[in-house]
């Protein structure tokens, strides 16, 4: 298999809860970019276990996560998706840069310097190379643009430094890829916390809509959100509680800044929430039919993400193996 069209990859983790910031974020961007790339979204079970997980909820939420994109319009004719650990060379590849990477490198890294702030010496060697086992999950498809926030661009330079140090050591190998931060997507934040941004691992009441969430889950939601002082409903960063609302409702409706704020001028907090929860309510409810489908025949599904990683096994395979002759191992 030798791709036409340039190679994007993105990973997402099976657990949490998948919310409207991450489907107007980057899940709606990925179906509408099908065809323009060759695409390839991988459920990132691996990562998902540098932190303790219940097996049996990480098996469900596998299903979960695959089922949702499904049911969000992935299509597995026109773009691949499938199970991370369903491709065994990934953590191959893993190792091998672990042995090129330098602890330096790594402990560089921001998100492990977050996470394991306050108990370092209790913390998993999962963690401290988690970003050896995403650079895998990039180089292993020749990846050529890889979609990120900005704080996980780190994560892809330090991709494309082991790339350029493998290259220049044991030969062309390796492609160089090139972070894509999205110029537009809407960035939801908590809905308690308009300062923080959307999380699918917070599970506090009032902090997100999830996309499965029913009718009067969202209602309850968005009704209870966080705004401001004063009662223009405009785009302002002096008051992030009603600019969160302002951005949730441009990107349910597809309405721009301007038609938005027209909208709604002179009318009150209680009116944008009542007609986010319609437009929210609109949007998913084919969505959730959809998954509802899908879960309903497992086998179906897990034969989905089955043959999608057979598909694309052989790309990774070749890299892995042109990769290991480099280095003077294997046969």
């Amino acid at each position: 298999m030798t791709p036409a069209k340039p190679v994007v990859f993105s990973g997402i983790q099976p657990t949490g809860t998948i919310h409207i910031g991450n489907y107007y974020g980057a899940v709606r961007r990925w179906v509408t970019e099908q065809d323009q790339y060759f695409n390839i979204f991988c459920l990132v079970d691996l990562h998902a276990i540098t932190l303790p997980q219940d097996p049996a909820v990480l098996r469900d939420k596998i299903l979960e996560t695959g089922a949702i994109l499904l049911a969000a319009g992935i299509d597995p004719k026109r773009s691949a998706l499938f199970v991370q650990s369903d491709v065994p060379e990934h953590a191959e590849l893993a190792w091998l840069l672990n042995c090129i990477a330098s602890m330096g490198q790594l402990n560089r890294m921001t998100q492990y310097k977050e996470k394991s702030a306050d108990r370092r010496e209790q913390s998993t060697v999962g963690i401290f190379t988690y970003p050896l086992l995403m650079a895998a999950d990039i180089l292993l498809y020749r990846t050529n643009f890889v979609p990120v926030g900005a704080d996980q661009k780190q994560h892809v330079e330090l991709t494309r430094d082991l790339a350029q140090r493998f290259n220049a050591t044991y030969g062309e190998t390796f492609v160089l890829p090139e972070p894509r931060i999205p110029a537009v997507g809407a960035r939801i934040m908590g809905l308690d916390d308009p300062t923080k941004k959307m999380s699918k691992s917070t599970t506090a009441g009032g902090h997100a809509v999830g996309v499965l969430d029913p009718p009067g889950a969202i209602k309850k939601t968005v009704m209870s959100a966080k705004t401001d002082s004063g009662s223009e409903i405009r785009i302002d960063r002096e008051r992030p509680g009603v600019s969160n609302l302002l951005t949730i409702y441009m990107a349910a409706t597809g309405t721009s800044q301007e038609a938005a704020e027209e909208h709604f001028a002179g009318k009150g907090y209680g009116a944008l929430k009542r007609e986010i929860v319609d437009a929210l309510v609109a949007e998913l409810e084919p969505l959730q039919r959809r998954y509802a489908g899908l879960r309903a025949n497992p086998d179906h599904l897990n034969a989905l993400l089955r043959d999608s990683a057979h598909a694309i096994q052989p790309l990774a395979r070749r890299t892995l193996d042109e990769a290991k002759r480099a280095m003077g191992v294997g046969h």
